[in-house]
């Protein structure tokens, strides 16, 4: 739930930007390991916290009452099967008007 720490474990995050935005930039991250708060986390110690983060940063920023996390695509081994499963969503609509809010240069 930290970077450091008394008792670090290891974790990691692979990310890429897909758009630069006037303040902001949209990324996509993929995670290696499964840490409580990962993306939060390693985004808030490299300076650029999650928008609408209450804990690491940004809380109410662009409208939103969440963070933009979002999970477009979701691939897993099922546990008894063995059978690879994967799964699709597209952006929210409160996540889409913050986007929108974001991509415009006035935005708060």
């Amino acid at each position: 739930m930290t970077v450091g720490g008394r008792a670090p474990r290891d974790a990691r995050t692979h990310f890429e930007v897909l758009e630069s935005l006037p303040a902001d930039s949209l990324v996509e991250a993929r995670l290696e390991t499964g840490r409580t708060h990962q993306i939060r986390a390693h985004f808030a110690a490299i300076g650029h916290p999650v928008a609408g983060d209450s804990r690491y940063g940004h809380a109410g920023r662009h409208g939103l009452e969440r963070q933009f996390l979002h999970s477009s695509r979701l691939r897993f081994r099922h546990p008894g099967t063995g059978e690879e499963l994967s799964f699709e969503s597209t952006l929210p609509a409160d996540l889409a008007s913050a986007l929108g809010r974001a991509r415009d240069v006035h935005a708060p």
